[in-house]
């Protein structure tokens, strides 16, 4: 959400001791930020966030709970349910926290609260008293992306309320649960752009958006890749727009890789440059960077890098005589890596360049060799640079944004998944799980 959160004045007061907030969550700025704070002033307030990567659930006053647990898993979607109930008797019972299904019950701190405590994540209906989901006017926004988000006025549900697990053991969401909203109660699907605070409860407890808000493809039962900001410690690159952005840093050779890494299968992706100078680069690498194997294409014996001065970088060196054509701002570059007959193509602004057909097959008709054995087994989606200038460089996995620009017109895509600028290779899907599972 960036800069971004939402609000809501609430009317009438709700329960003072018993709620439930459910949500999915991806981050993507390891920040200590809100998912949601009611904030009245600096002595009565609550909040669901993090503190150093460990789920920070208080009231205050009444209690704090910090995890021992650390969520810092770039590429993942968490499910949080928060249930409060301070008529419980036994007071560690009062306050349940489930991630992924399961109870949390290890934390670095706990303070239970009394019984009958007014629980300060209900809201009373004072004008300084918003309810906020994704930060508050004061700051700490949340870095990510967050999706069904459930507020229970006057109700203590478990997880298994609101998520429940696939025939192969994942836990996914319940797209309508059964559940009493109460008074202040709302459900945020996030499905209508235009109106992102769109309530679906039922209780038409909307809420105003503050900042822009993008609606991403990107959800708990299709996740797509991002650039890994786990993968970033030699590179040293700034991660924005849930780490599509990536802008490079001027005095590191080096190179980010993808969240999601495949050894099969045919997959479609593309990058907007946006500015910098000739030795950015675009392509695919077969491990994460080290500090002994850093440099993309000439450490790297099995990377495959387009540089924007047109040249080919593969297998530890330039491709001597081979020039595809030179990219510039604004560029978009289409990658189709077929890794079913180990063949690489580029695009540019729709069209296949070095005569690429990548729906030739075994043929190869344009393409760039892929090894058949990388080094991790998998290859990953790459950008970077080597060693002069930042370069800027906006991926579309898929979510059919370049940073916070919006695809233009989308192209055709037979498989359904994914949004791009340009057509989609027929035979081709997206790099998320949706299209690994294809």
């Amino acid at each position: 959400m960036a800069s971004a959160y939402l609000t809501r004045t609430p009317s009438s007061t709700s329960s003072t001791t018993i709620t439930t907030h459910s949500l999915w969550f991806k981050r993507s700025e390891f920040e200590n930020d809100f998912l949601y704070i009611n904030f009245e002033n600096g002595t009565n307030y609550g909040y669901i966030g993090f503190d150093s990567d460990s789920l920070d659930v208080r009231s205050s006053p009444g209690y704090v709970y910090v995890s021992t647990q650390k969520l810092r898993d770039p590429s993942a979607w968490y499910h949080l349910v928060v249930a409060v109930d301070n008529s419980i008797g036994t007071a560690s019972d009062r306050v349940k926290i489930y991630l992924n299904g399961s109870r949390i019950t290890s934390f670095s701190t706990q303070t239970d609260p009394t019984s009958g405590a007014v629980n300060n994540l209900s809201v009373d209906n004072t004008t300084s008293n918003l309810m906020n989901v994704g930060g508050y006017s004061g700051g700490n926004y949340f870095g990510g992306s967050i999706a069904h988000f459930h507020f229970i006025d006057g109700t203590a549900y478990p997880a298994s309320t609101f998520g429940e697990s696939d025939s192969n053991g994942v836990w996914i969401p319940k797209p309508s649960p059964s559940v009493t909203y109460g008074t202040n109660g709302f459900f945020l699907k996030f499905d209508n752009s235009g109106n992102m605070g769109l309530d679906s409860s039922g209780q038409s407890n909307n809420l105003t958006t503050s900042g822009t808000i993008t609606q991403a493809k990107d959800t708990p039962s299709n996740v797509f890749a991002t650039m890994n900001a786990l993968d970033n410690f030699y590179a040293n690159a700034t991660l924005s727009n849930g780490n599509t952005t990536v802008a490079t840093n001027a005095s590191n050779e080096t190179y980010i890789t993808s969240t999601l890494a495949v050894s099969t299968g045919k997959y479609y992706w593309e990058v907007e440059y946006d500015a910098g100078s000739d030795n950015s680069f675009i392509g695919i690498i077969d491990r994460v960077s080290d500090s002994t194997s850093f440099q993309a294409y000439i450490d790297a014996t099995n990377g495959i890098s387009y540089k924007k001065n047109g040249s080919i970088y593969t297998n530890g060196g330039n491709m001597s005589g081979v020039n595809i054509g030179t990219y510039t701002t604004g560029d978009i570059i289409s990658v189709a890596m077929d890794l079913d007959n180990n063949k690489l193509y580029f695009g540019k602004n729709g069209s296949w360049l070095n005569s690429g057909v990548p729906t030739s097959g075994s043929t190869g008709t344009g393409a760039f060799s892929i090894n058949s054995s990388p080094k991790d087994g998998v290859y990953y989606a790459q950008v970077g640079d080597d060693n002069s200038g930042s370069q800027t460089l906006k991926c579309n996995f898929g979510n059919g944004y370049f940073g916070t620009t919006a695809v233009t017109s989308a192209g055709t895509n037979a498989s359904g998944n994914g949004i791009f600028e340009y057509d989609v290779p027929t035979g081709y899907t997206a790099l998320s799980t949706k299209g690994l599972n294809e």
